[in-house]
């Protein structure tokens, strides 16, 4: 169990879990971000959204996503950029779980802005694997704070030497 532990918090796995966690968000982003229009359709689809902040919300979220996507997958502010995307997770998950309570299928727009043509069934089913998938992202972000948590108490419990 405390071999378990320790992988699980090691300097390793948390390096890799930042620049995969930090790869996705970059990816995700590219296409909102060539396609503006597209992604705020997608926003208006999930119909939870202010008609006035949608706009708004499509030009922001993706440049959110790149900065911080980079930011984590670079080693740079990593708690706050992961707060930051698991702020944007638990919004995309909720807003995902509200269409499907509702039986609204739409199509997340997490990796295109394009509409498939699929059944409602096919949507319904979809937005159940991209919530878990979503989740299977939050582990990931739960590590990397668990990990800077715990070293950061090693590094508070470290004696600071004298220099003597």
């Amino acid at each position: 169990m405390i071999r378990l532990k320790a992988w699980l918090l090691s300097p390793w796995l948390t390096v890799r879990c930042q620049m995969l966690l930090g790869a996705i968000f970059v990816i995700a982003a590219f296409p909102k971000l060539m396609d503006p229009p597209g992604f705020a359709k997608a926003m208006h689809a999930y119909k939870l959204f202010p008609a006035w902040g949608i706009h708004p919300a499509a030009l922001l979220m993706p440049w959110l996503e790149l900065i911080t996507g980079t930011l984590l997958a670079l080693g740079l502010w990593v708690r706050t950029t992961t707060l930051w995307i698991s702020a944007l997770l638990v919004a995309f998950i909720l807003s995902l779980s509200i269409n499907l309570a509702r039986h609204h299928p739409v199509d997340c727009g997490c990796f295109t802005t394009q509409e498939k043509p699929k059944t409602e069934s096919e949507r319904l089913n979809d937005m159940r694997w991209v919530i878990l998938r979503d989740l299977g992202m939050l582990l990931l972000a739960a590590q990397i704070l668990t990990a800077q948590r715990a070293k950061s108490k090693m590094e508070a419990n470290t004696p600071v030497s004298s220099g003597r």
